[in-house]
Parts: C-alpha cells; structure tokens; sequence
C-alpha cells in the first residue's frame, strides 16, 4: 500500500476532479509550441511585432491570484516567464469554470500547462505573456521542493542535498534548471572532440561491450554469463584492443566514444561505468600525440568556454598550449627527493613505507612506483602537465622506450591532480606482446586481481602484422569536470550509481 502525504492525496482529488470536469489530465493529443522562453526574451526588444501570436508550454512554478487575474511563472527548457492571465479572456462566455476552477483550485505547481497569446511588458517592465488560451497537459502527483527566498535575498528550503539530487536527479534538473548547462556542455565536448577527429578524416567506429577477455587496461572487471552460447562474459574496461585491430585491418586512424566498466571503488573522481574516448592513429608515436591533444583541447574548450582559463574551485586552470612535459622518474623526484630510477624492488618498498604509502605483496616494482607517484605526486599537478616514460611492467601495451631501458613511451595528463588523459606509442611486436602477457600473468599468480589476462585472438591479429600506431584514450567525465569546474564526478553524470536507499 502507497503511503501518501497530505499533499499527494489533495493532488489525487484534483486529478479525479478535473476528469469529472471532462477535462483529461494528460491528454493524447500534440500542443504545438512556436516561441520558446529564452528566444522571447532575447528577441521580443528589437522585434516585439514578431511576437503577437504565440504558444507556449511548460512546468507551473508559480501561481498567484489576484481575485479575476492572476500572474504566474512558466518553466519550459530554456528558462522561465512569466504569464498573465485574466479570467474574462480566457472565458469570454458566461461559463467561468476554467478559470475559477481549473486554474485556480485544480492546477498546482509543478503541473505542464499550455498557453497561447501575445508577449507585452507589465507595468514594471517584465516581460510576460498575456494568455488568451489556457490548455491543461499533464498533472503532477508530487509535490516539487518548495525553494523561497526571503527580502533579504536569503534562500531557504533549497534542493541541495547531494544525495537527494543525485538519486532525483529529474527534481534537481526542475528546481536547479541552472544545472542543465554542465550537461549541455558535456555534450559539447563530444561534439568538438569528434568535429576534430572527423576533420582528419579519422572514421568514427564501435566496438563489443560484452568481450570474451577484458583487455586493453589494468582493472577489476563485472563478469556475466551468455545463456545461448553458455560462456562467461565480461562488460569491457577498455575498447583498445578491438580498435588495434582495426589498424591492422587498413584503417589510417579510428576512434570510439563509449561506456567502460570497472568493478572497483567509487569516490568523488570514480564511478563503476563511465565514459571514455579512444583513438588510433597509425603512424605517429606518443611525442606527435601530446602534440595533437593539446591542440584539441585548448581548441575544444576555447570553443565552449570562450576561454582557455576555467577555475575549478581555488585553482584558475589554463589549457593554452604548450603543456608541461615531465618523467615519471623526475615527478617522484621533484616532488618526494626520492630518485626511484635503479632501485630495486626492496629499496622502493622500504621508501613506500616510510612515508606510508599503501602497498601489498602483489604489487611488482611497476605497481609499488605508481603508489607513490598515486600518494605523493598527483595532487601537485595543477595545470595541464604531462607525466611521461612509465616502467615497463605498469604498461603492458606500450612500446619499449627508444632510449631509456625499462620504461616504455607513455604520457598520462593530468589536470588539477587529476588524470584525464592515457596514451602510448603502441607496442606492435607480437613476440614481445606476449611475453608481456606472461609476465602479467606472474602478477595475477601473485594475488593482483587487475593484471591483464593472455588474448591469443589479438595476438594472432598482432602476427599478421601492425604499423607503428599511437593510442589515446580520454576520460569524458574528467575532463568535462574541469571545463566546467566540478570537482565531484557525480555533478557531470545525469544518473551516477548509488547505494541502495534504505527502506
């Protein structure tokens, strides 16, 4: 049985009574919409004639009556107006019910209403729409949080809580419409990164999401099973080893925008799915790759932003290249006085454990460097830095270093402590690939649950031959997080995961 509120069961009984009144609460048929708010509002000043005739449709936020009229607040996808409405316009027969019935007791707020008229300005100066039509589109049940704001300006009641928004985040986007242009942006930065991709004549592609081996990352992945064909199958935690294939089947350069799945922990930068871009580009190697990603983005988020500064709580961040370029090696260097180059995987554990670094047997020398390039490097990376040349057993993908023995050629970005960016010159010597697949399968033997299991398939792929080829991939919801100054991944995904709510 539904427990409802007061409010619920008033609403009920106005939904009952306005079907007594033949009026349907959610009509089937179309309410053609001409004139948005926002156009309204920036066209109505230099062309007010253009404006006579209107339709308008949208979420009631605000109803006041004044006896046979009344002002009220309309919400539709682009913002809010007001509307006036006078009771012997919009019944100019003797019969008043619409008005004094359906508008003024049986419509609430949060209800989608209809109205049709002519734009003018009060006599204050607002802009509104003197209604002549009034049509009824769709009643709501709940109650939406009441926001008020006091003369002092002071706002109270407000829809804040971040659980709450998260888990509703339908009632945040009507309450904190303003929220809406994180999304809008995020989408954008799609729209920019493929109009570059695609001006390079690189073909955009898709790629299984249900793989018979997760590759192509270092991560725990979600495991499934195929009734019909009675195999397990694992959600992907990275497209990279289907897009290699490609460029061993002819194409010059592929890219994929894409959900990845991993099952490990979620915290203000991780949720278990998320969105990652990946691209391929045959040959070119890591050095040309930095090159085209610092382009992209100072390009991509002058675009949307009209600036290549965005401030992400105190830190004022700037995408102008060029970026800074540092070693692995140096960071942990420069940042700890630790030179991690030579030492042996002794030497590197007693130094994790004097400055309490968190660590465990499985983790390999590779694995114990990215722990404390993880615990004592990261967070000083403020503006856009790229952290080159990573050991060889973090990176079974990559391709060995040209002159620096057991590092390979890899950059990761990272962006106010953040790392938004991963790519590689792709390692593309089919014997050397599979004994770095061993040597990954030493480390899982060892206990580490995110190493990388053995693909005979992309092997067999690998032997018919790859050109040299440069991989990126780009995390979406990080990097929309930084152009638009969120410093909670869950601010830029419409509907991130969540516990289950207690009952």
């Amino acid at each position: 049985m539904q427990n409802l509120s007061e409010q619920e069961i008033l609403r009920r009984q106005s939904l009952s009574e306005l079907r007594q009144l033949g009026i349907d609460p959610y009509p089937a048929a179309a309410f053609e919409v001409n004139c948005l708010s926002e156009d309204l509002k920036k066209g109505y000043d230099a062309n007010p004639d253009k404006y006579t005739s209107i339709s308008m449709s949208g979420r009631l936020m605000m109803k006041r009556i004044m006896g046979k009229a009344s002002f009220a607040e309309l919400q539709d996808s682009t913002g809010k107006i007001q509307v006036y409405i006078n009771r012997d316009i919009i019944c100019p027969s003797e019969d008043k019910e619409l008005y004094n019935t359906v508008f003024k007791k049986l419509t609430d707020i949060g209800d989608f209403i209809g109205v049709k008229g002519h734009a003018f300005k009060t006599q204050t100066g607002e802009l509104s729409v003197h209604v002549s039509e009034f049509s009824f589109l769709s009643k709501s049940l709940h109650p939406l949080p009441v926001v008020k704001v006091d003369a002092d300006g002071k706002v109270h009641d407000a829809f804040t809580d971040p659980e709450m928004r998260y888990r509703h985040r339908y009632v945040d986007l009507i309450v904190n419409p303003q929220i809406k242009e994180i999304f809008i942006k995020r989408t954008k930065v799609i729209q920019e990164m493929r109009n570059y991709f695609n001006e390079q004549n690189w073909i955009e592609v898709e790629t299984p999401v249900l793989q018979r081996i997760h590759g192509g990352a270092a991560a725990r992945p979600f495991k499934t099973h195929h009734n019909a064909l009675d195999i397990p199958l694992y959600l992907r935690i990275a497209n990279e080893l289907y897009l290699k294939r490609l460029i061993i089947g002819g194409f010059d350069g592929v890219y994929e925008f894409g959900k990845m799945f991993r099952n490990e922990g979620m915290d203000r930068t991780h949720n278990p799915e998320f969105t990652s871009m990946e691209i391929y580009v045959a040959y070119k190697d890591y050095l040309w790759m930095m090159s085209m990603v610092e382009d992209m983005l100072e390009r991509l988020i002058l675009n949307i932003n009209k600036s290549t500064i965005v401030q992400v709580g105190k830190n004022e961040i700037d995408f102008k290249k060029p970026y800074r370029r540092l070693s692995m090696y140096d960071a942990i260097k420069e940042y700890t006085g630790f030179d991690v180059e030579g030492k042996s995987e002794a030497e590197v554990v007693a130094f994790c454990k004097s400055k309490q670094v968190a660590i465990d047997t499985s983790m390999g020398l590779g694995k114990l460097i990215d722990s404390i390039f993880g615990d004592l490097v990261e967070d000083n990376l403020i503006q856009p830095t790229y952290i080159t040349d990573y050991p060889i057993e973090m990176t079974p993908l990559a391709k060995k270093h040209r002159s620096k023995e057991g590092l390979v050629e890899r950059f990761e970005l990272y962006v106010n402590g953040k790392e938004i960016a991963n790519a590689y010159s792709e390692l593309n010597d089919p014997i050397d690939q599979r004994e770095r697949f061993e040597d990954q399968l030493k480390l899982a033997a060892r206990g580490d649950d995110e190493a990388m299991a053995m693909d005979e398939e992309f092997l067999l792929a690998m032997e018919y031959g790859m050109p040299p080829t440069s991989g990126l991939g780009i995390g979406i919801d990080r990097l929309t997080m930084m152009i638009t100054g969120q410093e909670a991944i869950q601010e830029v995904l419409l509907f991130p995961q969540m516990k289950p709510e207690k009952q």
